[in-house]
Parts: C-alpha cells; structure tokens; sequence
C-alpha cells in the first residue's frame, strides 16, 4: 500500500526488455546481473549474503518485507546486492522480533530497489534466456545508451570486495579444535556452526597464503561461499593446492567447493540461470537420501572432470543432475555446493558440519 506517490522507476534488461515500477529503497542507477531467487522466507538473509555482490536479486515470492528486518539475522555486516526487485513490498510488517521495515533496509545500504513489477514474468525471461545483465534506475535514460553501458557490464573480481581485509578470531566457550576459515565472502552462520561445536574460528583474508593458514597450526580448514566465477580467483587456487598437499582436513561450502576442485584439476561452468532459493533438491549419493537445501550460485562444478584418483561425486542435483558435492580421496577433505548452515533455512544437511568434526577428530 503506498501512502503518497511513490517515484517511478524502470528495470532494464540487456535484451531491450523495460519493467515499469515504483522505487523503494536508494533512488538513483544501478547495474548488475539479473538474477531470481524462489525463497519464500529469509528475504533479509539475502539481502545481506555477500554471494550475490555484483547482482540485482528477485524475489520470486510476491510479498517481501512481512515481518521486518531486525539486527540478529544479517549474515553479514552490510550488503553488496546491486538492486534490488519485488512484486510488492509490506509497508506494515508485524513480528515480535521486527525492528524495521524492508524499505528501511535498503535506504541504510544504499539499495536501489523497484517493487509494482510482474516478476512472474521477469522470472520466465530470465528461465528462458538466461541469465542477463540489467539497470534499476529512477532517472532519465536514453535507451541507446543505457542498453551499452548495460551489455557492457561484468563484476570484475568481486571476492576481494567482500571477504576480510585482516584477520579475525572467534572463540568458543569450550574449545576442542582450531579452524580457519577461508573468507571467499562467508556468511555469519558458517562461523556459528563451527564455534557452536567448540571451535576457536580464526576468519582470514581470500589472499591469505598457505604459509600464513598454515603457521597456525589449524586442525581444519573450512572454505567459504562466495560471489562471482571461480576462475577470476587464480591466488586462491593456488594456495588451495598447496594446502590439499598439507593433508588438513578440508571443507568447503558452495564457491569454497568450486575453488578447491579447480585446485583439484576439476573444471566449472556456468549454469543458464543458476540455483538461487531455500528449495532445492539434492541427493546425497552416499546416504541415498534427498534433501532439500538452500543454494546461491550461478556456476557449478563440471560433471566428469573430477579426476577418480582425486576424489567422487558424491551430492547431485536432483532436478538437473548438476553436480553438488565432492568427497576427495587424495586428501581428508570434501566440499558441497549448498548452504548447510543456511540461514533462514532449510537446515537438514547441518550433519555436514558434524562429519567435518569427526573428520577432525580423527586426524587429531
């Protein structure tokens, strides 16, 4: 419901296609990769994931803000979404734990946003086509113009935008094992899970080296999720393959698995339109179960490029066979393309994190 005359505002897709709406959030222009998610909760959660840097997010579900935002749930400490696109937006959330509204939100990160759209149909083209870059503007355009600053736009190496700058230390109340964490650009839960089970987490840069993780002595090593093509990231890989030779146990979450498995000889491909929601099928091969997982990447792991003195595929994609996880034979480590500890769920593959304690625990 809008109270006054909300401005008027466009999504432009690369494809010449014009969504007329209204704005919410940061008036101005804004450019990114166009992108969907199908989660129907979490919208916060989202907001704040650093995997979607460089991205402007639509919401499939059609009414987002209906319980608020509060300063618990952000899974980072801001939020690198380039804009941001709803159905419609709740002016008037109710929650005991609501602290604000959506709009709120993205006025204090300077989030563009555009809500009064059809994102039924959005989410078609982009299905059908694609994934395609794309402007929120609430200004003036020439359309000549706007379509060759639009085709022109890539997200140059948006790790080192939102991983760490210096390293952080976590400690857990009864400590039995020392991780570190890898911050690809890692959400705030990956930490929890591990300090809930009694581990003193040091987070440290996407560049750190091997020698620097190493001089820690850690009793693990955890990788995180992240935005943008694995291959963009050659510093990372390289280190990861020095620390595959180290034989520490490893695991790896969504780009944390795709880096080590380009470290691994493996090669990644990037999906038409990616895997974006809380309602995602996958089989673990091992256990002969499917599980439903949320997931946030828009390039996956090359089936059959996994060499077999390396490791197996060991989690698929349920609807379209892409591979979702790696358990490695030539070191205690494995990695999965979904979000275990995701936040605000599902959460039925947090065993993860427990298999990666026993894996610890027997490497102790």
């Amino acid at each position: 419901m809008d109270f006054g005359k909300a401005k008027t505002a466009y999504l432009i897709l690369s494809d010449g296609t014009v969504f007329k709406g209204k704005s919410f959030g940061k008036e101005g222009t804004v450019i990114g990769e166009t992108v969907f998610t199908t989660a129907m909760t979490g919208y916060q959660e989202t907001l704040t994931d650093p995997s979607y840097c460089g991205q402007i997010v639509t919401q499939t579900f059609p009414l987002i803000g209906n319980y608020g935002v509060n300063g618990y749930d952000d899974e980072s400490d801001g939020s690198a979404v380039s804009g941001y696109v709803v159905r419609e937006k709740c002016d008037f959330p109710s929650n005991f734990r609501c602290e604000g509204t959506i709009e709120d939100f993205l006025k204090k990160h300077g989030i563009v946003g555009i809500y009064d759209i059809d994102t039924r149909r959005l989410t078609r083209i982009i299905r059908e086509t694609g994934v395609m870059n794309g402007m929120v503007t609430t200004e003036e355009f020439v359309m000549e113009e706007a379509l060759e600053k639009i085709k022109g736009y890539k997200a140059e190496r948006p790790v080192p935008k939102v991983s760490c700058k210096e390293s952080v230390k976590f400690e857990a109340e009864n400590k039995k094992f020392s991780v570190v964490l890898m911050d690809y650009g890692c959400k705030h839960n990956i930490r929890k899970e591990l300090v809930n089970r009694g581990c003193d987490v040091t987070v440290m840069p996407w560049n750190s080296t091997a020698e620097e993780v190493c001089a820690l002595n850690p009793d693990g090593i955890m990788l995180s999720n992240g935005p943008g093509d694995p291959t963009d990231n050659p510093e990372a890989i390289e280190t990861l393959k020095k620390l595959s030779e180290k034989k520490i146990p490893t695991f790896g979450i969504c780009l944390g698995h795709q880096l080590y498995a380009l470290a691994n000889g493996a090669s990644t491909v990037k999906l038409k339109y990616g895997h974006r929601g809380e309602n995602q099928p996958v089989t673990d091969l091992g256990l002969r179960r499917t599980f439903i997982t949320s997931q946030n990447h828009g390039y996956a792991v090359l089936n059959g490029s996994i060499s077999e003195n390396v490791g197996k595929v060991s989690h698929v994609n349920a609807n379209d066979g892409t591979c979702e996880g790696v358990r490695y034979t030539n070191a205690p480590a494995f990695t999965v393309q979904f979000h275990p500890e995701a936040c605000g769920g599902p959460q039925d593959t947090a065993y993860l994190f427990d298999e990666f304690i026993k894996l610890m625990e027997e490497r102790k």
